[in-house]
Protein backbone atom coordinates (compact mmCIF):
# COMPACT_ATOMS: atom_id res chain seq x y z
CA UNK A 1 0.00 0.00 0.00
CA UNK A 2 1.61 3.36 -0.93
CA UNK A 3 2.81 5.55 1.88
CA UNK A 4 -0.25 7.97 3.38
CA UNK A 5 -2.79 6.00 1.71
CA UNK A 6 -5.38 6.04 4.88
CA UNK A 7 -6.77 1.88 5.49
CA UNK A 8 -10.47 1.97 5.43
CA UNK A 9 -12.55 -0.02 7.81
CA UNK A 10 -15.55 1.36 7.09
CA UNK A 11 -18.62 -0.26 6.74
CA UNK A 12 -22.14 0.61 4.65
CA UNK A 13 -23.66 2.64 7.76
CA UNK A 14 -20.27 4.29 8.43
CA UNK A 15 -21.03 5.88 4.90
CA UNK A 16 -24.26 6.38 5.63
CA UNK A 17 -23.81 8.33 8.90
CA UNK A 18 -20.83 10.20 7.12
CA UNK A 19 -22.99 11.60 4.44
CA UNK A 20 -25.79 11.94 7.42
CA UNK A 21 -23.37 14.29 9.41
CA UNK A 22 -22.01 15.89 5.76
CA UNK A 23 -25.75 17.18 4.83
CA UNK A 24 -26.98 18.11 8.11
CA UNK A 25 -23.44 20.56 8.37
CA UNK A 26 -23.71 22.06 5.54
CA UNK A 27 -27.64 22.59 6.15
CA UNK A 28 -27.43 24.51 9.04
CA UNK A 29 -28.65 28.32 9.28
CA UNK A 30 -25.82 30.90 10.04
CA UNK A 31 -25.91 30.84 14.13
CA UNK A 32 -24.40 31.91 16.92
CA UNK A 33 -22.07 29.05 16.44
CA UNK A 34 -21.04 29.72 13.19
CA UNK A 35 -19.68 33.54 14.10
CA UNK A 36 -17.67 32.49 17.50
CA UNK A 37 -16.28 29.80 15.11
CA UNK A 38 -15.00 32.95 12.28
CA UNK A 39 -13.57 35.14 15.42
CA UNK A 40 -11.85 32.51 17.20
CA UNK A 41 -10.08 30.96 13.96
CA UNK A 42 -10.20 33.83 11.75
CA UNK A 43 -7.50 35.71 13.77
CA UNK A 44 -5.18 33.50 12.53
CA UNK A 45 -4.54 35.65 9.51
CA UNK A 46 -5.12 38.55 11.86
CA UNK A 47 -1.96 37.95 13.25
CA UNK A 48 -0.14 36.86 10.11
CA UNK A 49 -0.51 40.34 8.71
CA UNK A 50 0.62 41.77 12.08
CA UNK A 51 3.38 40.11 11.97
CA UNK A 52 4.28 40.22 8.26
CA UNK A 53 3.05 44.21 7.81
CA UNK A 54 5.27 44.69 11.56
CA UNK A 55 8.73 43.17 10.03
CA UNK A 56 8.25 45.32 6.80
CA UNK A 57 6.87 48.76 8.38
CA UNK A 58 9.84 48.66 11.18
CA UNK A 59 12.15 47.67 8.71
CA UNK A 60 13.65 50.92 8.08
CA UNK A 61 13.97 51.10 11.94
CA UNK A 62 15.61 47.45 12.23
CA UNK A 63 18.76 49.08 10.08
CA UNK A 64 19.33 51.80 12.89
CA UNK A 65 22.16 51.53 15.02
CA UNK A 66 19.88 52.72 18.29
CA UNK A 67 18.22 49.53 17.10
CA UNK A 68 19.96 46.76 15.75
CA UNK A 69 21.93 48.25 12.86
CA UNK A 70 20.68 45.21 10.50
CA UNK A 71 21.54 45.35 6.76
CA UNK A 72 19.41 45.40 3.72
CA UNK A 73 20.42 41.96 3.30
CA UNK A 74 19.87 40.56 6.92
CA UNK A 75 15.87 42.51 6.94
CA UNK A 76 15.33 40.35 3.53
CA UNK A 77 17.03 37.11 5.20
CA UNK A 78 14.38 37.79 8.38
CA UNK A 79 11.49 37.92 6.17
CA UNK A 80 12.96 34.61 4.73
CA UNK A 81 13.71 32.99 8.08
CA UNK A 82 9.94 33.91 8.66
CA UNK A 83 8.56 32.23 5.57
CA UNK A 84 10.93 28.98 6.32
CA UNK A 85 9.50 28.60 9.26
CA UNK A 86 6.26 28.78 8.01
CA UNK A 87 6.99 26.20 5.71
CA UNK A 88 8.65 23.54 7.81
CA UNK A 89 5.54 24.59 10.68
CA UNK A 90 2.90 23.77 7.63
CA UNK A 91 4.33 20.62 6.72
CA UNK A 92 4.67 19.19 10.04
CA UNK A 93 1.94 20.52 11.88
CA UNK A 94 -0.14 19.49 8.85
CA UNK A 95 0.39 15.99 9.15
CA UNK A 96 -0.59 16.22 13.02
CA UNK A 97 -3.46 17.57 12.32
CA UNK A 98 -4.52 14.66 9.75
CA UNK A 99 -3.84 12.03 12.40
CA UNK A 100 -4.81 14.35 15.67
CA UNK A 101 -7.15 16.62 15.03
CA UNK A 102 -8.16 19.85 14.35
CA UNK A 103 -8.83 21.12 17.63
CA UNK A 104 -5.36 20.08 19.19
CA UNK A 105 -3.59 21.11 16.19
CA UNK A 106 -4.84 24.89 16.07
CA UNK A 107 -4.27 25.28 20.09
CA UNK A 108 -0.67 24.16 19.87
CA UNK A 109 0.62 26.19 16.64
CA UNK A 110 -1.42 28.93 18.14
CA UNK A 111 0.83 28.57 21.79
CA UNK A 112 3.87 28.25 19.71
CA UNK A 113 3.21 31.83 17.88
CA UNK A 114 2.47 33.42 21.32
CA UNK A 115 6.12 32.42 22.60
CA UNK A 116 8.27 33.10 19.28
CA UNK A 117 6.53 36.03 19.04
CA UNK A 118 6.88 37.98 22.60
CA UNK A 119 10.62 36.36 21.98
CA UNK A 120 11.42 38.42 19.10
CA UNK A 121 10.32 41.61 20.93
CA UNK A 122 13.54 40.50 23.43
CA UNK A 123 16.05 39.90 20.77
CA UNK A 124 19.77 41.19 20.85
CA UNK A 125 20.52 40.74 17.27
CA UNK A 126 20.32 39.18 13.96
CA UNK A 127 21.22 35.60 14.54
CA UNK A 128 18.79 35.41 17.53
CA UNK A 129 15.47 37.20 15.87
CA UNK A 130 16.04 35.22 12.99
CA UNK A 131 15.24 32.19 15.22
CA UNK A 132 12.61 33.20 16.78
CA UNK A 133 11.10 34.68 13.41
CA UNK A 134 11.72 31.11 12.18
CA UNK A 135 9.53 29.92 15.00
CA UNK A 136 7.19 32.33 14.64
CA UNK A 137 6.47 31.19 11.21
CA UNK A 138 6.16 27.91 12.19
CA UNK A 139 3.44 28.22 14.59
CA UNK A 140 1.58 30.72 11.93
CA UNK A 141 2.20 27.75 8.98
CA UNK A 142 0.83 25.05 11.31
CA UNK A 143 -2.40 27.43 11.81
CA UNK A 144 -2.62 27.39 8.19
CA UNK A 145 -3.09 23.89 7.69
CA UNK A 146 -5.62 22.82 10.72
CA UNK A 147 -7.39 26.31 10.85
CA UNK A 148 -8.54 25.90 6.62
CA UNK A 149 -9.42 22.45 7.34
CA UNK A 150 -11.86 23.37 10.25
CA UNK A 151 -13.17 25.89 8.71
CA UNK A 152 -13.60 24.29 5.52
CA UNK A 153 -15.41 20.94 7.49
CA UNK A 154 -17.60 23.17 9.72
CA UNK A 155 -19.30 26.17 7.44
CA UNK A 156 -21.69 25.19 5.31
CA UNK A 157 -21.42 24.63 1.72
CA UNK A 158 -23.63 27.49 0.36
CA UNK A 159 -21.34 30.14 2.17
CA UNK A 160 -17.60 28.04 2.34
CA UNK A 161 -16.42 30.30 -0.51
CA UNK A 162 -16.98 33.80 0.46
CA UNK A 163 -16.31 32.93 4.29
CA UNK A 164 -13.06 31.17 3.95
CA UNK A 165 -12.31 34.27 1.50
CA UNK A 166 -13.16 36.75 3.85
CA UNK A 167 -11.35 34.95 6.78
CA UNK A 168 -8.13 34.82 4.93
CA UNK A 169 -8.54 38.36 3.79
CA UNK A 170 -8.62 39.30 7.23
CA UNK A 171 -5.10 38.79 6.53
CA UNK A 172 -5.32 42.63 5.90
CA UNK A 173 -7.33 43.69 9.32
CA UNK A 174 -3.94 42.26 10.93
CA UNK A 175 -1.79 44.54 8.71
CA UNK A 176 -3.77 47.50 8.96
CA UNK A 177 -3.41 47.12 12.64
CA UNK A 178 0.51 46.71 12.31
CA UNK A 179 0.67 49.73 10.42
CA UNK A 180 -1.37 51.85 12.78
CA UNK A 181 0.63 50.29 15.60
CA UNK A 182 4.27 51.21 14.14
CA UNK A 183 2.94 54.38 13.43
CA UNK A 184 1.95 55.30 16.19
CA UNK A 185 4.90 53.27 18.24
CA UNK A 186 7.38 55.16 16.30
CA UNK A 187 6.12 58.64 15.66
CA UNK A 188 5.54 58.57 19.93
CA UNK A 189 7.45 61.11 21.86
CA UNK A 190 7.36 59.05 24.75
CA UNK A 191 8.57 55.81 23.89
CA UNK A 192 11.82 55.67 22.60
CA UNK A 193 12.55 54.44 19.37
CA UNK A 194 15.00 51.84 20.50
CA UNK A 195 12.21 50.18 22.25
CA UNK A 196 9.27 50.70 20.31
CA UNK A 197 10.02 47.92 17.94
CA UNK A 198 10.11 45.66 21.22
CA UNK A 199 6.71 46.31 22.60
CA UNK A 200 5.19 45.99 18.75
CA UNK A 201 6.08 42.50 18.98
CA UNK A 202 4.63 42.28 22.34
CA UNK A 203 1.20 43.36 21.61
CA UNK A 204 1.16 40.75 18.89
CA UNK A 205 1.79 37.88 21.75
CA UNK A 206 -0.72 39.46 23.58
CA UNK A 207 -3.25 39.26 20.71
CA UNK A 208 -2.69 36.18 19.93
CA UNK A 209 -3.86 34.92 24.06
CA UNK A 210 -6.36 36.75 23.80
CA UNK A 211 -6.88 34.39 21.11
CA UNK A 212 -6.30 31.12 22.72
CA UNK A 213 -8.36 31.77 25.18
CA UNK A 214 -11.59 32.32 22.92
CA UNK A 215 -10.58 28.93 20.72
CA UNK A 216 -11.41 26.78 23.73
CA UNK A 217 -15.43 26.85 22.97
CA UNK A 218 -14.27 25.72 19.64
CA UNK A 219 -14.89 21.80 18.96
CA UNK A 220 -13.27 19.18 16.97
CA UNK A 221 -14.77 18.77 13.70
CA UNK A 222 -17.26 16.24 13.52
CA UNK A 223 -16.56 14.60 9.96
CA UNK A 224 -12.67 14.18 11.26
CA UNK A 225 -14.30 12.57 13.97
CA UNK A 226 -16.06 10.19 11.68
CA UNK A 227 -13.75 9.44 9.69
CA UNK A 228 -11.45 7.97 12.78
CA UNK A 229 -13.93 5.36 14.30
CA UNK A 230 -15.41 8.19 16.91
CA UNK A 231 -19.14 8.34 15.41
CA UNK A 232 -20.91 8.62 18.62
CA UNK A 233 -18.70 11.99 19.72
CA UNK A 234 -19.05 13.16 16.39
CA UNK A 235 -22.95 12.69 16.47
CA UNK A 236 -22.76 14.60 20.37
CA UNK A 237 -21.13 17.66 19.14
CA UNK A 238 -23.18 18.19 15.99
CA UNK A 239 -26.11 17.92 18.18
CA UNK A 240 -24.52 20.50 19.59
CA UNK A 241 -23.79 22.88 17.30
CA UNK A 242 -27.48 21.88 15.94
CA UNK A 243 -29.20 23.15 19.27
CA UNK A 244 -27.48 26.61 18.98
CA UNK A 245 -29.05 27.15 15.65
CA UNK A 246 -32.23 25.72 17.17
CA UNK A 247 -32.51 23.24 14.51
CA UNK A 248 -34.71 20.22 15.53
CA UNK A 249 -34.43 16.41 14.83
CA UNK A 250 -36.82 13.80 14.97
CA UNK A 251 -35.66 11.16 18.17
CA UNK A 252 -34.13 7.66 16.53
CA UNK A 253 -33.52 4.42 18.31
CA UNK A 254 -29.37 3.75 17.91
CA UNK A 255 -29.15 0.97 15.80
CA UNK A 256 -26.39 -1.89 16.31
CA UNK A 257 -24.37 -0.44 13.15
CA UNK A 258 -24.19 2.70 14.79
CA UNK A 259 -21.75 1.44 17.63
CA UNK A 260 -19.57 0.57 14.73
CA UNK A 261 -20.26 3.61 12.30
CA UNK A 262 -17.03 5.37 11.25
CA UNK A 263 -15.04 2.47 11.40
CA UNK A 264 -11.74 1.89 13.43
CA UNK A 265 -9.74 4.86 13.47
CA UNK A 266 -7.64 4.81 10.22
CA UNK A 267 -4.09 4.03 9.66
CA UNK A 268 -2.41 7.38 8.52
CA UNK A 269 1.27 7.48 6.93
CA UNK A 270 3.24 10.10 5.91
CA UNK A 271 2.98 12.93 3.80
CA UNK A 272 4.56 11.51 0.69
CA UNK A 273 1.94 9.00 0.93
CA UNK A 274 -0.47 11.72 0.77
CA UNK A 275 1.60 13.77 -1.75
CA UNK A 276 1.17 10.91 -3.95
CA UNK A 277 -2.92 10.52 -3.70
CA UNK A 278 -2.81 13.90 -4.75
CA UNK A 279 -0.91 13.61 -7.99
CA UNK A 280 -1.63 9.91 -8.94
CA UNK A 281 -5.79 10.75 -8.50
CA UNK A 282 -5.97 14.43 -8.65
CA UNK A 283 -3.26 15.47 -11.59
CA UNK A 284 -4.98 18.75 -12.76
CA UNK A 285 -5.99 19.60 -9.33
CA UNK A 286 -2.46 19.37 -8.43
CA UNK A 287 -1.29 21.06 -10.96
CA UNK A 288 -3.67 23.95 -10.64
CA UNK A 289 -3.25 23.78 -6.59
CA UNK A 290 0.64 24.35 -7.29
CA UNK A 291 0.38 27.23 -10.18
CA UNK A 292 -2.02 29.50 -8.04
CA UNK A 293 -0.31 28.60 -5.19
CA UNK A 294 3.25 29.43 -6.65
CA UNK A 295 1.50 33.33 -8.01
CA UNK A 296 0.38 34.61 -5.24
CA UNK A 297 2.72 33.87 -2.83
CA UNK A 298 5.52 35.43 -5.28
CA UNK A 299 2.98 38.37 -5.96
CA UNK A 300 2.78 39.39 -2.55
CA UNK A 301 5.82 38.48 -0.72
CA UNK A 302 7.59 40.35 -3.40
CA UNK A 303 5.87 43.43 -2.72
CA UNK A 304 4.89 43.22 1.37
CA UNK A 305 7.64 42.56 2.75
CA UNK A 306 10.18 44.81 0.89
CA UNK A 307 7.85 47.67 0.01
CA UNK A 308 8.84 49.93 3.24
CA UNK A 309 12.18 49.60 1.91
CA UNK A 310 11.21 50.43 -1.51
CA UNK A 311 9.45 53.94 -0.27
CA UNK A 312 12.56 54.89 1.89
CA UNK A 313 15.04 54.24 -0.84
CA UNK A 314 14.00 55.58 -4.23
CA UNK A 315 11.36 58.09 -2.73
CA UNK A 316 12.91 59.32 0.45
CA UNK A 317 10.07 58.07 3.26
CA UNK A 318 11.46 58.71 6.79
CA UNK A 319 10.71 55.09 8.67
CA UNK A 320 8.37 56.14 11.23
CA UNK A 321 6.09 56.99 8.16
CA UNK A 322 6.16 53.99 5.98
CA UNK A 323 3.62 53.01 8.20
CA UNK A 324 0.74 54.83 7.06
CA UNK A 325 1.63 54.88 3.12
CA UNK A 326 1.00 50.43 4.24
CA UNK A 327 -2.31 51.88 5.49
CA UNK A 328 -4.40 52.65 2.38
CA UNK A 329 -3.14 49.70 0.65
CA UNK A 330 -3.75 47.17 3.79
CA UNK A 331 -7.43 48.63 3.83
CA UNK A 332 -7.63 48.12 -0.22
CA UNK A 333 -6.17 44.43 0.11
CA UNK A 334 -8.94 44.20 2.99
CA UNK A 335 -12.10 45.53 0.76
CA UNK A 336 -11.42 43.40 -2.11
CA UNK A 337 -12.18 40.02 -0.11
CA UNK A 338 -14.64 41.60 1.41
CA UNK A 339 -16.43 42.83 -1.20
CA UNK A 340 -15.56 40.49 -4.00
CA UNK A 341 -15.92 37.51 -2.00
CA UNK A 342 -19.91 36.64 -1.88
CA UNK A 343 -19.33 36.75 -6.11
CA UNK A 344 -17.20 33.08 -5.70
CA UNK A 345 -20.44 31.32 -4.46
CA UNK A 346 -22.93 33.18 -6.91
CA UNK A 347 -20.77 33.65 -10.02
CA UNK A 348 -18.50 30.92 -9.47
CA UNK A 349 -14.63 30.22 -8.49
CA UNK A 350 -13.52 29.74 -11.80
CA UNK A 351 -14.62 33.08 -13.45
CA UNK A 352 -14.11 34.90 -10.71
CA UNK A 353 -9.74 33.19 -10.44
CA UNK A 354 -9.60 33.69 -13.35
CA UNK A 355 -10.36 37.42 -13.48
CA UNK A 356 -9.29 38.81 -10.20
CA UNK A 357 -5.82 36.69 -11.25
CA UNK A 358 -5.59 38.03 -14.58
CA UNK A 359 -6.39 42.02 -14.39
CA UNK A 360 -3.50 42.26 -11.40
CA UNK A 361 -1.36 40.90 -13.36
CA UNK A 362 -1.93 43.20 -16.45
CA UNK A 363 -2.13 46.05 -13.76
CA UNK A 364 1.37 44.83 -12.27
CA UNK A 365 2.76 45.04 -15.12
CA UNK A 366 1.51 48.84 -15.81
CA UNK A 367 2.17 49.81 -12.36
CA UNK A 368 6.08 48.46 -12.76
CA UNK A 369 6.63 50.51 -15.94
CA UNK A 370 5.50 53.61 -14.26
CA UNK A 371 7.85 52.70 -11.69
CA UNK A 372 10.48 52.53 -13.85
CA UNK A 373 9.99 55.57 -15.88
CA UNK A 374 9.99 57.30 -12.29
CA UNK A 375 6.19 58.52 -13.14
CA UNK A 376 5.17 57.92 -9.10
CA UNK A 377 5.81 59.40 -6.47
CA UNK A 378 5.37 57.83 -3.30
CA UNK A 379 1.67 58.73 -2.57
CA UNK A 380 0.55 57.77 -6.32
CA UNK A 381 2.70 54.90 -6.59
CA UNK A 382 0.27 53.30 -3.02
CA UNK A 383 -2.92 54.37 -4.61
CA UNK A 384 -1.44 51.76 -8.00
CA UNK A 385 -0.59 49.05 -5.76
CA UNK A 386 -3.40 49.28 -3.92
CA UNK A 387 -5.97 49.37 -6.82
CA UNK A 388 -3.94 46.25 -7.80
CA UNK A 389 -4.19 44.46 -4.91
CA UNK A 390 -7.79 44.78 -4.23
CA UNK A 391 -8.35 42.48 -6.96
CA UNK A 392 -5.34 39.97 -5.99
CA UNK A 393 -6.55 39.87 -2.24
CA UNK A 394 -9.67 38.18 -3.68
CA UNK A 395 -7.80 35.57 -6.35
CA UNK A 396 -4.87 35.06 -3.40
CA UNK A 397 -7.51 33.72 -0.84
CA UNK A 398 -9.09 31.56 -3.60
CA UNK A 399 -5.80 30.02 -3.92
CA UNK A 400 -6.42 28.49 -0.37
CA UNK A 401 -9.73 28.10 -1.01
CA UNK A 402 -9.41 25.77 -4.22
CA UNK A 403 -6.71 23.71 -2.26
CA UNK A 404 -8.80 23.35 0.67
CA UNK A 405 -11.72 21.53 -0.46
CA UNK A 406 -10.49 19.84 -3.87
CA UNK A 407 -8.72 16.74 -1.92
CA UNK A 408 -10.55 14.20 0.81
CA UNK A 409 -10.86 14.68 4.17
CA UNK A 410 -8.24 12.28 5.51
CA UNK A 411 -5.42 13.79 4.00
CA UNK A 412 -6.62 17.69 3.61
CA UNK A 413 -4.71 19.27 5.95
CA UNK A 414 -1.36 18.08 4.44
CA UNK A 415 -2.78 18.90 1.14
CA UNK A 416 -3.29 22.42 2.79
CA UNK A 417 0.80 21.87 3.88
CA UNK A 418 1.96 20.86 0.84
CA UNK A 419 0.80 23.14 -1.65
CA UNK A 420 1.32 26.32 0.49
CA UNK A 421 4.63 25.29 1.16
CA UNK A 422 5.61 24.90 -2.19
CA UNK A 423 4.22 28.22 -3.42
CA UNK A 424 5.92 29.26 0.11
CA UNK A 425 8.62 27.73 -0.83
CA UNK A 426 9.39 28.97 -3.86
CA UNK A 427 7.34 32.20 -3.75
CA UNK A 428 7.63 33.47 -0.64
CA UNK A 429 11.19 32.54 0.56
CA UNK A 430 12.80 33.28 -2.45
CA UNK A 431 10.81 36.75 -2.94
CA UNK A 432 11.77 39.13 -0.33
CA UNK A 433 15.74 37.74 -0.31
CA UNK A 434 15.77 38.89 -4.35
CA UNK A 435 13.95 42.09 -4.05
CA UNK A 436 16.32 42.57 -1.28
CA UNK A 437 18.76 42.32 -3.37
CA UNK A 438 17.00 44.26 -6.69
CA UNK A 439 16.30 47.33 -3.97
CA UNK A 440 19.93 47.18 -2.94
CA UNK A 441 21.52 47.80 -6.30
CA UNK A 442 19.36 51.24 -6.18
CA UNK A 443 17.93 50.71 -9.82
CA UNK A 444 14.60 50.94 -10.68
CA UNK A 445 15.17 49.01 -13.81
CA UNK A 446 15.77 46.02 -11.43
CA UNK A 447 12.98 46.42 -9.32
CA UNK A 448 11.25 46.36 -12.33
CA UNK A 449 11.75 42.89 -13.55
CA UNK A 450 11.21 41.61 -10.34
CA UNK A 451 7.99 43.02 -10.38
CA UNK A 452 7.59 41.92 -13.89
CA UNK A 453 8.14 38.27 -13.19
CA UNK A 454 5.38 38.69 -10.09
CA UNK A 455 3.05 39.57 -12.68
CA UNK A 456 3.88 37.37 -15.23
CA UNK A 457 2.86 34.55 -12.26
CA UNK A 458 -0.64 36.00 -11.80
CA UNK A 459 -1.20 35.45 -15.59
CA UNK A 460 -0.40 32.17 -15.51
CA UNK A 461 -2.63 31.65 -12.43
CA UNK A 462 -5.11 33.17 -14.68
CA UNK A 463 -4.18 30.20 -17.71
CA UNK A 464 -4.54 27.51 -15.11
CA UNK A 465 -7.31 28.25 -13.48
CA UNK A 466 -9.17 28.60 -16.98
CA UNK A 467 -7.64 25.19 -18.08
CA UNK A 468 -7.71 23.30 -14.83
CA UNK A 469 -10.11 25.04 -12.32
CA UNK A 470 -13.59 23.02 -11.16
CA UNK A 471 -16.90 24.09 -9.93
CA UNK A 472 -17.10 24.14 -6.07
CA UNK A 473 -19.58 26.67 -5.41
CA UNK A 474 -22.44 25.09 -2.95
CA UNK A 475 -20.80 21.87 -3.17
CA UNK A 476 -20.93 19.51 0.01
CA UNK A 477 -16.84 18.68 0.86
CA UNK A 478 -17.75 14.78 0.14
CA UNK A 479 -19.05 15.57 -3.02
CA UNK A 480 -16.26 17.34 -4.41
CA UNK A 481 -13.64 14.62 -3.38
CA UNK A 482 -14.71 11.24 -1.53
CA UNK A 483 -13.40 10.53 1.76
CA UNK A 484 -10.96 7.69 1.12
CA UNK A 485 -12.44 6.37 4.76
CA UNK A 486 -16.02 5.80 2.86
CA UNK A 487 -17.26 2.09 1.77
CA UNK A 488 -17.61 1.14 -1.95
CA UNK A 489 -20.98 1.57 -3.01
CA UNK A 490 -21.85 0.17 -7.05
CA UNK A 491 -21.18 3.69 -8.16
CA UNK A 492 -17.56 3.64 -6.71
CA UNK A 493 -15.82 0.87 -7.05
CA UNK A 494 -13.48 -0.12 -4.63
CA UNK A 495 -9.81 0.47 -5.28
CA UNK A 496 -7.23 -2.11 -4.88
CA UNK A 497 -6.46 -1.43 -0.79
CA UNK A 498 -10.25 -1.21 -0.26
CA UNK A 499 -10.81 2.21 0.20
CA UNK A 500 -13.50 3.92 -1.76
CA UNK A 501 -12.66 5.39 -5.60
CA UNK A 502 -12.49 8.83 -5.02
CA UNK A 503 -13.12 11.56 -7.82
CA UNK A 504 -10.39 12.53 -9.74
CA UNK A 505 -10.08 15.37 -12.30
CA UNK A 506 -13.60 14.18 -13.80
CA UNK A 507 -16.08 16.41 -14.25
CA UNK A 508 -18.30 17.34 -11.07
CA UNK A 509 -21.43 15.24 -10.03
CA UNK A 510 -24.81 17.01 -10.86
CA UNK A 511 -25.85 19.00 -8.29
CA UNK A 512 -29.25 18.35 -7.61
CA UNK A 513 -29.05 15.69 -4.93
CA UNK A 514 -26.89 17.92 -2.65
CA UNK A 515 -28.96 20.40 -0.16
CA UNK A 516 -26.90 23.82 0.12
CA UNK A 517 -27.76 25.50 3.50
CA UNK A 518 -30.17 28.29 3.45
CA UNK A 519 -28.67 30.92 5.98
CA UNK A 520 -30.57 34.37 6.99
Amino acid sequence: MPRGVVESSASPSSTTLGLDIARRLDALPWSRFHRRLILALGVTWVLDGLEVTLVGSLAPLLAHHFALGLSTREIGLLASSYLAGAVLGSLFFGALADRSGRKRLFTVTLALYIVATAASGLAQGFASLAFWRFLTGAGIGGEYSAINSAIQELVPASRRGRLDILINGSFWLGAAAAALLSAALLGSPLIASSIAWRLAFGLGAALGLIALIMRRQIPESPRWLLAHGQAHEAERILTEIERHARVTRPARRPQAADTHAGGAPPRQRGLLGAARIIVTRYPRRAALGAVLMLAQAFFYNAFFFTYGLVLNRFDRVPAASVGLYLLPFTISNFLGAAVLARFFDTIGRRPMITVTYGLSGLFMIAAAWLFRADALTAVSQTLAWAAIFFLASAGASAAYLTVSEAFPLEIRARAIALFYSLGTAAGGVLAPALFAVLIASGSRTEVFWGYLLAAILMLLGAAAEIAWGFAGEGRSLEALATPLSFAPTETSPPTPNGAARTPTDAPPASRSSERPSQGP
